[in-house]
């Protein structure tokens, strides 16, 4: 490891504010506790500090020198709706809310970059310190583009960072092109007629119908994409009835969809449309089907390729050339950081979070930030800010 004795002198600070955001977790929108704590460390670290953008987000902005070239790096801050399980001292202390995804950890290491940087860091231009509220299904990247983001903090080049379980602590994981999938949801409502119980042939039983359309839309990646192409239909919710005695006039199926292409994604809408409106009609009910009710999908990840270069370059400075992957398999689980490379080129990285207990994986009500990443993430921030702005 190549770590600055600076950068590995805040683990201790890095740690504290880390489990002070772990034991508070503030859901999407939500994040005031979380933002006024990064707000005064940047603002103790002689960082300009920007607050409201998409409610609770924070922007840092730190200059030297004199061009004009300007990078900018991103740190999500909302937790889960997730009741944690484990024990230790800085467990939630907020019923039903945890950070089950690490968000905790990445805004200690973004904090901890930007202490670093503003007390040694050698470069010429300007770095925008991202803190974003509700990365989770609510598309806050999305909102803060919409409310000016890039046009106030005008960044050249985008860059975010992710830890992940199932890579080794201390190794890297990144490649160019698509790094997460596309998340896109569906609501099916059928409609049919209730009845008692017993006679069940004086109505329409949508249960039925809902437990036959959930089998059928496993058919759509099976038998519809073509096998070369990766996708995934989930159905996560299936609502009907509420007594014993009675079937329910109607039932509500939700669920996801995901790929890494546009295309596959309009044939999953397609076949989805298609199977619920055929499924009910031919067991004589009504199918109202929506698409993203609540929030907007999210795009497919994609980095680019001098950025992800850069990445790259980053990542083997500090942790060596054989910790870091540079093929790895992307994954289905989706970012609203893919916005952002919507608007500008830059790449999106994963450091390795190492087997928590138990082997949590992400969004499990047993996982946690493994601390001693902190300076590896903070490390790998600083040398990015040094390659792309160099003296």
């Amino acid at each position: 490891m190549n770590i600055a004795p600076e950068i590995q002198a805040l683990q201790a600070d890095m740690q504290c504010w880390r489990r002070y955001i772990h034991q508070h977790p503030e859901t999407a929108f939500e994040e005031t506790a979380t933002a006024q704590l990064i707000a005064e460390q940047l603002q103790q670290a002689g960082i300009e500090v920007h607050q409201g953008l998409a409610k609770t987000g924070v922007v840092g902005v730190l200059r030297r020198g004199n061009s004009r070239n300007s990078i900018a790096l991103r740190a999500d801050m909302d937790a889960l709706y997730i009741q944690e399980q484990n024990r230790f001292d800085h467990a939630s202390c907020q019923s039903g809310k945890m950070h089950a995804c690490g968000h905790d950890g990445h805004c200690a290491m973004l904090l901890g970059a930007a202490h670093y940087l503003a007390k040694h860091g050698r470069f010429d231009g300007t770095v925008y310190f991202i803190f974003q509220p509700a990365e989770e299904c609510r598309a806050g990247a999305l909102q803060m583009i919409d409310e000016g983001l890039f046009e106030q903090f005008p960044a050249q080049r985008v860059f975010g960072m992710h830890n992940f379980p199932d890579v080794p602590a201390g190794h890297f994981a990144v490649k160019t092109g698509p790094m997460m999938a596309s998340f896109d949801c569906f609501e099916i409502t059928l409609k049919g007629q209730a009845t008692h119980a017993a006679m069940p042939h004086l109505g329409n039983d949508v249960l039925i119908v809902a437990a036959n359309l959930v089998t059928q839309l496993q058919t759509i990646v099976s038998r519809r994409i073509d096998p070369a192409d990766s996708a995934v239909v989930s159905v996560t919710q299936i609502h009907g009835g509420n007594t014993w005695n009675a079937l329910p006039d109607t039932a509500v199926i939700r669920g996801t969809f995901r790929s890494f292409k546009n295309s596959v994604c309009d044939q999953l809408e397609q076949g989805i449309r298609q199977l619920a409106q055929s499924v009910a009609q031919g067991f004589g009910i009504h199918a109202d089907i929506l698409f993203n009710p609540e929030n907007p999908g999210y795009p497919v990840t994609i980095n680019s390729p001098e950025e992800t270069a850069s990445a790259i370059r980053a990542a083997i400075a500090v942790a060596g050339e054989p910790c870091v992957d540079t093929a790895p398999t992307p994954s289905m689980g989706a970012e609203d950081f893919a916005f952002m490379l919507q608007q500008k080129p830059g790449c999106y990285i994963w450091i390795g979070n190492g087997s928590s207990q138990g082997s949590c994986l992400l969004h499990n009500p047993n996982y946690d930030f493994n601390d001693e990443i902190l300076p590896l993430g903070a490390a790998y921030w600083v040398k990015l800010v040094k390659n792309e702005l160099f003296v």
